[in-house]
């Protein structure tokens, strides 16, 4: 039978895909667990599977759809009439609708969305974050996304509610920085889930490149417990896309999102798709990157040149390790494909080095 640690982390939406997995990695390391989710047989079947393989007899399944109202509040309720103190706090439940805002989705749907994302996310985060506070200890994990820093046509209700979540957990996190409670905001990018069919949609470009539910909640769970404030699970393309959200146009990305939630059945070429992404990412880190900021440094006072000149350092050094991450993946490709490769890394050295020297 498993020691355990003591302690108790609740998960919500538990019963699969990022939250399931998750779960899976609290019971591997003797975590109590509090199991959330509108799927109370899926739950009970879990519980059971925790108890037999980890043994974990302190698991308590709370049957709840966050969507509805009050329902944060009914959770924080139960926990406490059965006397149990939660130490880790996953918000993982949300999701989607999918289409044309003005004239496909419907508002009742979208307006359970909300509730689900927002209201619930930061009920509980309240109610919970107050008595960690009070404690001085405790960890919380949010189910951000890489769409909270991009935006997401088609599923733009759903992206507008994960960067609330962005804001919000960064903002908490400076809040609670004197004390000895941490909250990482968990930034995926789309995940071999059930999120594309709940949301109503129908096989989608962007479900060719999907990440591992496993690989997701492996990276965040270490994350959570180093009390990092994010964490961006997987490779290059995943930490680039993230750089290009800070530094590409706007439109260019609301263009490039809009192609990766356009139906398969209306999707050019894969060449067309994948290698434009490919090189789009390297030439974004490059260019795009270097050039945004050299912007900002010549139309800057003095003092800001210098503050400038340091995150140019910092760019660079993100902009190395993704370009060196990408030099293995490439080894085994062809020679052209290496040395076009080489040429971009080279370019957005000299611009982020030469520029701000």
């Amino acid at each position: 039978m498993n020691s355990g640690t003591g302690k108790t982390a609740l998960i919500t939406g538990a019963s699969s895909g990022i939250g399931q997995e998750l779960a899976k990695l609290f019971a591997q390391d003797g975590y109590d667990l509090v199991l959330v989710g509108r799927r109370e047989d899926t739950l009970d079947r879990l519980a059971d599977v925790f108890k037999s393989n980890y043994g974990i007899q302190n698991i308590t399944v709370i049957k709840k759809d966050l969507s509805e109202e009050d329902a944060a509040q009914d959770v924080y309720n139960q926990v406490l009439e059965k006397g149990i103190t939660v130490n880790i706090l996953v918000n993982d439940a949300g999701g989607s609708t999918y289409g044309n805002f003005a004239t496909e989705t419907d508002w009742e749907r979208e307006k359970k969305i909300v509730h689900l994302n927002v209201l619930a996310t930061t009920q509980m985060t309240k109610l919970f974050l107050k008595d960690m506070v009070a404690r001085n200890e405790g960890r919380i994990l949010q189910l951000a996304s890489l769409v909270a820093i991009t935006p997401f046509p088609l599923m733009a209700v759903y992206a507008a509610t994960k960067a609330y979540i962005w804001n919000l957990t960064q903002s908490l996190i400076n809040e609670i920085k004197d004390t000895n409670v941490t909250m990482t905001a968990l930034m995926p990018n789309a995940t071999a889930t059930n999120f594309f069919r709940e949301a109503g949609a129908p096989k989608l470009n962007v479900e060719d490149m999907l990440d591992d539910p496993a690989m997701v909640a492996k990276d965040a769970y270490k994350a959570l417990l180093k009390g990092e404030a994010k964490v961006i699970p997987g490779g290059v393309g995943n930490k680039a896309q993230e750089l290009m959200a800070y530094v590409s146009p706007q439109e260019t990305l609301a263009a490039g999102m809009r192609k990766m939630l356009t139906p398969q059945t209306e999707k050019v070429s894969k060449k067309d798709s994948t290698s434009g992404i490919v090189w789009g990412i390297g030439f974004g880190v490059a260019v795009l990157a270097g050039f945004a900021l050299v912007t900002a440094y010549n139309s800057s006072s003095p003092i800001d040149k210098a503050r400038y000149r340091y995150q140019a350092g910092k760019l660079k050094d993100q902009a190395m390790d993704l370009f060196d991450d990408a030099d293995e993946s490439l080894s085994s490709a062809k020679d052209s494909a290496v040395d076009k490769w080489a040429g971009i890394k080279k370019i957005a050295s000299q611009v982020l080095s030469n520029t701000f020297a």
